[in-house]
């Protein structure tokens, strides 16, 4: 049994409402579901009030028996500070297919392997040092 941790919809139409559960992967989005984990409103009310809550100790427990995030909880659970920043890809052009090179999410810049970071002199300085 894979287990998934993903969001689950509430609300009404054009007011949802998220709760972050873990749940087998063959289950529906709505259906059976293991653990309730937290919830997510992405409309806050009037007086701005909490959008997300969520247990980390049994969120952090799922993650550590091998429960898999889906792509909007993985974005949930990194702005919340349990995991590390998805990796980014490269654009080739815009609509086009996108690069495998993985980029850094802090600078843009795309990540080279370390070897050839090392190999790499910067051409220019040995020339002249006046």
């Amino acid at each position: 049994m894979v287990v998934r941790i993903r969001l689950s919809r509430f609300g009404c139409k054009n007011r949802p409402f998220y709760r972050v559960m873990a749940a087998d992967s063959r289950s529906p989005r709505d259906g059976k579901h293991l653990e309730i984990l937290g919830y997510y409103n992405p409309l806050p009310g009037q007086d701005g009030g909490k959008r997300m809550g969520l247990n980390f100790e049994r969120v952090k427990y799922w993650l550590s028996v091998g429960a898999q995030p889906s792509e909007p909880a993985q974005k949930i659970l990194f702005r919340a500070g349990i995991l590390p920043p998805p990796p980014l890809m490269v654009m080739t052009r815009k609509g086009g297919p996108r690069d495998t090179r993985p980029v850094d999410p802090m600078t843009g810049r795309v990540l080279t392997p370390k070897d050839s970071e090392g190999a790499a002199e910067p051409e220019g300085k040995d020339e002249n040092d006046d």
